[in-house]
């Protein structure tokens, strides 16, 4: 029920006739912006990043956009909303519908945010594929109208919330950046030494010997022949490459450079084609949608058909290192995380490679190199083609430069890092909650606020009812035509 002064209308009633946007493509330079559903999904618009029309319409002052018109996207991010402010010389394009209010400004494009209105959108959309509602429906979405004074208070009342909300939200956007750069600094300060004290320091200070890093690779690189040389007797053995270290930082004392391939197994995956349907054994496998920097997501998981003499090849184990082969963006390309052996058996498609270590402390310490920053920029680099494409392969993860401490410092090194970033997590997880809870707390006002609740009334207000019959008596005067002037002295002030 609607306070005593309000009427329901509808964004027909309170608005100009809804227009349709400019059809065109985009391009990087010319002389008339054009603002896409793209540009107002974040919330405001960098003028500087909306790109030109190839095509300028005909008629350009028909789609030139005006301070405090409201744009609504009607496909892809379907309801959002933005009320322009200050668009220089700028059209909008045709996923975008126009609506010039007849009223405050501001209270529509609050009105535009909140619950109800999301609620009535999602009640309209079409379509399945892309999802997308049109001006037709968007201007039957009834809002609830309050006088004219009321809609003003109503507006500085959820400006003074939400400044106090943006500055909450910028603090909790500092910290989240802050444990970003922490969770970074640590993983370098791990991988180049300096987060716990070297086995070689130790060593001097306690006066004993221990194994230096290079030995122990010799023992990796001793058992993997021996193995190798057990399943295949007679042929010959191929030594794993050592790493180019001549543009490679100096490693503390007692650590060494070593590739992948010596260090670990590294393994490809299953080959997904039409053949695998008709296979009778049928496990859950890992794509490159499972695998995350150091997450896995696990809970949508499909099955494959895997022939009997490729188990021994395919089949995961805890403790495997999983690096994705290929992704679309370069930050992405490379995510690395370790199999936790929830699910068996499970397999793995070939986009994603499988490193497997003779130690587990050596699939860990490789994990944190690959996350730090010094291990993304190698992954980088031996993704990086001529074409500029970026990918992975078998060869390419094989090559990746691995920095190696002692067995026993590779130890503390992860026992440390763990410790810390699980007090990271546990922080950011504090800082997310906080920001849902500022979200909620947004949509709150709104709903309070076009409830009639967020202000007092005032009985000297003139009702939302004579209000509509301006706008009414206004709208008519303007479609007469000839009396322009008319309807300028009779419309409503923008505020």
């Amino acid at each position: 029920m609607l306070p005593d002064g309000w009427v329901w209308a509808t964004l027909e009633e309170v608005c100009l006739a809804p227009q349709y946007g400019w059809t065109t493509k985009a391009l990087a330079e010319g002389n008339l912006r054009l603002l896409r559903t793209t540009d107002i999904t974040s919330g405001s618009i960098d003028w500087k990043s909306v790109p030109f029309c190839r095509d300028e319409p005909p008629e350009v002052e028909k789609y030139l956009l005006h301070d405090g018109d409201i744009v609504i996207s009607r496909a892809g991010s379907v309801g959002y909303s933005h009320r322009v402010r200050n668009p220089g010389r700028a059209v909008f394009a045709s996923y975008l519908i126009r609506f010039k209010p007849m009223i405050n400004g501001q209270y529509v494009a609050y009105f535009l945010q909140s619950p109800s209105y999301w609620d009535s959108v999602y009640e309209e959309r079409l379509g399945i594929a892309v999802p997308n509602i049109n001006a037709t429906k968007l201007k039957r979405i009834a809002l609830p109208l309050a006088p004219l004074p009321e809609q003003r208070r109503i507006v500085a009342a959820i400006e003074t919330q939400f400044t106090r909300l943006d500055a909450g939200v910028a603090a909790l956007e500092r910290a989240r950046a802050n444990l970003r750069r922490y969770r970074a600094a640590v993983l370098k300060a791990a991988c180049e030494g300096r987060l716990v004290p070297t086995e070689a320091e130790l060593a001097r200070a306690e006066g004993r010997d221990y194994e230096p890093a290079v030995q122990l690779l010799d023992r990796i690189l001793a058992k993997r022949r021996a193995k190798w040389e057990a399943e295949h007797p007679g042929r010959d053995y191929k030594e794993p490459a050592p790493p180019d270290t001549e543009d490679l930082p100096k490693l503390p004392g007692g650590w060494h450079w070593a590739s992948t391939e010596q260090v670990g197994s590294v393994i490809g995956g299953l080959t997904k084609n039409s053949k695998r349907k008709a296979y009778p054994l049928r496990l859950p496998y890992l794509r490159v949608a499972n695998v995350y920097a150091d997450e896995l997501r696990l809970d949508d998981m499909l099955e494959i058909g895997v022939k009997e003499s490729e188990l021994a090849r395919v089949l995961l184990h805890k403790g495997d290192l999983l690096v994705v082969e290929g992704n679309g963006s370069i930050d992405q390309i490379g995510r690395v995380a370790i199999w936790n052996g929830s699910i068996e058996p499970c397999v793995h498609q070939n986009h994603i490679i499988k490193v497997r270590f003779p130690f587990v402390e050596v699939g860990k310490f490789v994990l944190l190199w690959l996350l730090s920053l010094g291990g993304r920029d190698q992954i980088i680099r031996v993704a990086s083609s001529t074409s500029g494409l970026y990918t992975l392969s078998l060869s390419k993860v094989s090559m990746l430069p691995v920095p190696l401490p002692p067995l026993a410092e590779q130890r503390r090194i992860v026992a440390e890092v763990e410790r810390r970033l699980s007090v990271v997590e546990a922080l950011e997880q504090e800082v997310e909650a906080a920001l849902t809870r500022a979200q909620r707390l947004r949509q709150a006002v709104l709903k309070k606020a076009f409830e009639g609740r967020l202000v007092e009334q005032d009985p000297d207000d003139e009702p939302a009812s004579a209000l509509l019959e301006r706008i009414r008596v206004a709208r008519e005067a303007r479609a007469a035509g000839g009396k322009k002037r008319k309807t300028r002295q009779m419309r409503l002030p923008e505020m």
